[in-house]
């Protein structure tokens, strides 16, 4: 048995009280590298805890590191890691700080239980036959197909699979959209997705800031004006239908094009998820979308449905460059998406969004105002500047990670939190909120 102690009266979770033991242990030489660990069932019915507080910090160290599961053969200490952090010891190199719990606006909740599906989704991979050289740039046919018929009942958007391009996601995407417009200014929203930002920087191109809650009426000069219509980010608000007709009707009159990031449209559990603007003019809108926030943001897998007088364009871009997912990744999203899976987890996920939301809700409006309707994974809250600074610092310093508002800012004059809720367990979020409330209550 591992000499561990967990304490029920202690406000840490269980599984975090014994991945900090176990950790410990291993920094301290008890455990070695190439030790094997108990099983799980066994460890939990030792420590009398339920089995998935074992499996929990045991991903938790397999994440980090620590340790390294064989298949077959159970769980071991990482080989050489507990002599590497005794070295460093010696030297007076601090051992690796446990990770920040991320309360960002991008990671999402993934249902344990739909596993299976995404381990058979891997295990055809291992059987499938790779091409021999370069993959279609477009993406595998398989996977056009479905995202295709994926869009037309999700998105209301009514394509085939030759009008999909796979991508390796939203940034991806929108590069290879960058690549093939004019060398003229971008318009982006203001506040707004900050990677956007820093593509079109990186393409030579200037910024022009679009206040991320009017209309658009103007766009003389610009080659494109990029927007998050169904879930303005961060702001959290649905773009108006008299908003979405006049920036249409702006982009023709200007010959701009639209670059519609749908990021994560599916999460809304207040109303049916909005129609993608892409469904109101196939020939202005450039659509993006992200498999990122449905199952996972390292998968780096996307979606891009371009005009088709740009479809050319784009795919010769696409063949100089390569730049494509890996067919690896883009075999396991066929049986991803065959299968049920992302129905399934997105579902999932949306329930506990909305259950979440009302907690998040009911911590924090006391103390600050929501920018907008709570929806997807985070809310946004405007609060002064100061006074948001200070509260990350105390959530930085209890362990959570939390994003500012003046950070997604240009010229806009916000300033607030942007507090997600999808990616923590349920205890981490119960004691993030008592953190924040804490430090909002304290000022």
């Amino acid at each position: 048995m591992l000499p561990v102690r967990l304490d029920r009266a202690d406000p840490q979770p269980l599984g975090t009280q014994l991945a900090d033991q176990m950790r410990a242990l291993v920094l301290s030489g008890a455990l070695a590298g190439g030790d094997r660990l108990p099983a799980s069932r066994r460890l939990a019915a030792d420590l009398g805890v339920s089995r998935s507080v074992v499996e929990q910090a045991f991903d938790q160290l397999l994440a980090e590191g620590w340790l390294e599961a064989r298949q077959g053969a159970g769980t071991w200490v990482a080989d050489g890691v507990a002599h590497r952090a005794r070295a460093s010891a010696r030297r007076g190199v601090p051992a690796p700080e446990r990770p920040l719990v991320m309360l960002d606006a991008g990671t999402p909740w993934i249902d344990p239980r739909h596993e299976g599906t995404w381990r058979r989704a891997w295990r055809e991979v291992s059987t499938a036959t790779p091409p021999r050289g370069y993959d279609d740039p477009r993406g595998l046919p398989a996977l056009r197909a479905l995202v295709a018929e994926r869009l037309g009942r999700t998105r209301g958007l009514a394509v085939d699979a030759d009008q999909v391009r796979i991508t390796g996601g939203i940034g991806a995407g929108l590069r290879h959209v960058l690549a093939i417009l004019p060398r003229a200014p971008i318009a982006l929203e203001d506040p707004g997705y900050r990677a956007a930002v820093a593509a079109v920087h990186e393409s030579g191109r200037t910024v022009r800031d679009l206040p991320a809650l009017e209309p658009v009426d103007d766009l003389a000069g610009c080659a494109a004006a990029y927007v998050t219509p169904a879930h303005q980010h961060p702001l959290g608000r649905v773009m108006p239908a008299a908003n979405r007709l006049t920036l249409l009707a702006t982009a023709r009159r200007d010959e701009a094009l639209v670059v519609e990031d749908d990021y994560d449209s599916e999460f809304r559990y207040d109303v049916a998820p909005v129609p993608a603007l892409a469904s109101l003019d196939r020939d202005r809108v450039a659509y993006l979308g992200t498999a990122s926030k449905s199952i996972l943001p390292s998968l780096r897998l996307g979606w891009a449905v371009v005009p088709d007088d740009r479809v050319r364009a784009f795919d010769a871009h696409r063949r100089l460059t390569h730049d494509a997912p890996p067919w690896p990744v883009q075999r396991a999203m066929v049986t991803l998406l065959r299968d049920g899976y992302v129905d399934a987890v997105v579902r999932s996920a949306r329930r506990v969004y909305a259950e979440r939301a009302p907690r998040v809700v009911a911590a924090l409006s006391p103390y600050a105002e929501l920018a907008g309707p709570v929806a997807g994974m985070y809310s946004t809250w405007l609060l002064p500047h100061a006074r948001a600074v200070r509260v990350r610092a105390a959530a930085e310093d209890a362990g959570f990670r939390v994003n500012l508002l003046r950070d997604y800012c240009r010229t806009a004059r916000l300033s607030g939190l942007v507090v997600g809720f999808g990616g923590p367990t349920d205890a981490e979020l119960d004691r993030a909120l008592d953190v924040l409330v804490g430090a909002l209550d304290r000022l």
